[in-house]
């Protein structure tokens, strides 16, 4: 009998059967009954899913050939079944009706599998931390992904009219706009500190608004969690809404950030301050009462951190630290995303196929995570020192020699737990004069100011107010 004859009945010697078993665990406990597909699709449920999955894994330089290998994979585990069409194009359609509903399910049940097996670094410093960031994806250059994912020019029609007068004046602005229009998908993540891995993710055009995605992933985070950001996710409303959330806040501030002291809202102590603009003043909301300090980075830099978490037991200024030195942890993750997993650039044409090709990616790699560091950390390995690039290659691995009986030490969950960093010390690279195409400007100190009587009274007035509607203490 041939290697893959003994796949196709079902044995248990084959890469294949290492990733099918993959797969099955990571959708144990769902329920897959509200999707069905109409009676002559020769697809199931859980072939699409599990396709989708390897699909993303795959390391082919095209989209169909990825498909090429997923789909050999499903009709060798699943020889009962009749074989899933063959077209790229009938799957991709398929996907795009079924992507969504796919990932909310495979989130409920990623975040289940997170609590359940990774519950040694579910902490942080005593707190449930998560990291939220942005970053852009680029797309090709259709005519149809530039219309969907371009920013949208927001200037007057005289204003336009100037500008591409111009464009023919000057050819390198006009370069310079062309590079700037380049169709890209805005990603924002909801990252968990602890495991190193997702928790949710919002998309949209390259000029969508990560504080308003940050909004909306609020409703999946649970009671209680901490939330930690850079200097970009700042604002009364946004912090506001963030409590309102049960939710608390540890963000680094900058020169976009007026900050009050000595306001007298509530009883003063040494870094203490309150973030009340002069419109929410007017509409008489009450200020934010937060917490500042102020930590060095590895440049020796000043960092200021503000945090609504009041007391020090609870959160002390050296865990503040701590725990925002982990946020550095979603900047690689994007690194992973872009750069070993190659998804800097998208390789759909179409703007539709091209969300659905992020979002199987994002679940492709959350599933290659979860996988590998439940694993792993159930040996004592801490996820900091789990290796994508050798996790990702052991899942490719597997997938080119899926007809193949595995060598010795060569099973999957064998090359997984060889997927490790080097514990030797990295040298510090920041002395390198690397060409860089973006250069980052330092966030700077907040903009502090000592309140004036006029804040005083307005503020104590705005306390009186709270208390009869019985909103403070």
């Amino acid at each position: 009998m041939t290697h893959q004859d003994q796949g196709r009945n079902g044995s248990d010697c084959s890469h294949a059967h290492d990733l099918h078993k993959a797969l099955r665990w990571l959708i144990a406990g769902v329920s897959m009954s509200g999707i069905a597909f109409r009676a002559e699709c020769t697809w199931t449920p859980e072939t699409l899913l599990f396709a989708s999955l390897l699909w993303a894994w795959s390391d082919e330089k095209t989209l169909v050939e990825r498909f090429a290998i997923a789909r050999k994979i499903i009709i060798n585990r699943y020889a009962e079944q009749p074989e899933p069409a063959g077209s790229y194009q009938a799957f991709i359609k398929l996907l795009r009706k079924w992507t969504e509903p796919l990932l909310q399910m495979l989130m409920a049940a990623f975040r289940r599998r997170m609590a359940e097996t990774l519950a040694a670094v579910w902490w942080v410093e005593g707190w449930l931390v998560f990291a939220v960031d942005g970053s852009r994806v680029d797309v090709p250059r259709t005519r149809k992904n530039e219309e969907r994912y371009s920013p949208k020019s927001k200037l007057s029609r005289k204003a336009q009219k100037r500008r591409r007068a111009a464009k023919r004046r000057r050819s390198a602005q006009k370069a310079r706009e062309r590079k700037a229009n380049v169709p890209r998908i805005w990603l924002t993540m909801m990252w968990h500190v602890g495991s190193g891995l997702p928790w949710d993710w919002r998309t949209g055009p390259s000029d969508s608004s990560e504080r308003g995605h940050f909004q909306e992933m609020l409703g999946s985070m649970p009671a209680g969690a901490l939330l930690t950001a850079d200097a970009g996710f700042v604002g009364y409303d946004l912090w506001k809404t963030v409590s309102g959330a049960g939710c608390q806040l540890l963000v680094r501030v900058g020169g976009n950030v007026k900050l009050l002291t000595k306001l007298g809202y509530v009883r003063e102590y040494d870094g203490l301050v309150y973030l009340w603009p002069d419109r929410q003043a007017k509409k008489r909301l009450p200020p934010l009462v937060l917490r500042m300090v102020v930590v060095t980075n590895e440049d020796r830099e000043p960092v200021y951190l503000v945090t609504s978490v009041m007391s020090e037991g609870r959160l002390s200024d050296a865990q503040m630290a701590t725990v925002y030195r982990k946020r550095w942890g979603i900047e690689v993750y994007y690194r992973h995303c872009k750069q070993t997993f190659e998804r800097r650039k998208l390789r759909s044409h179409n703007p539709d196929n091209a969300m659905v090709e992020l979002h199987w990616s994002l679940l492709g790699m959350w599933a290659m995570g979860l996988h590998s560091h439940s694993r792993l950390v159930e040996q004592g390995v801490l996820p900091e020192r789990i290796s994508f690039a050798g996790v990702w290659r052991a899942y490719r691995r597997a997938m080119r020699e899926y007809k193949s009986p595995p060598d010795r030490g060569e099973r999957l969950r064998q090359l997984i737990d060889r997927a490790l960093i080097d514990p030797y010390t990295r040298r510090n690279k920041t002395s390198r004069d690397y060409p860089r195409k973006k250069q980052e400007q330092s966030a700077g100190p907040p903009k502090l100011r000592k309140a004036t009587r006029a804040q005083v009274q307005l503020a104590m007035q705005v306390k009186r107010e709270q208390r009869k509607k019985g909103l403070t203490a």
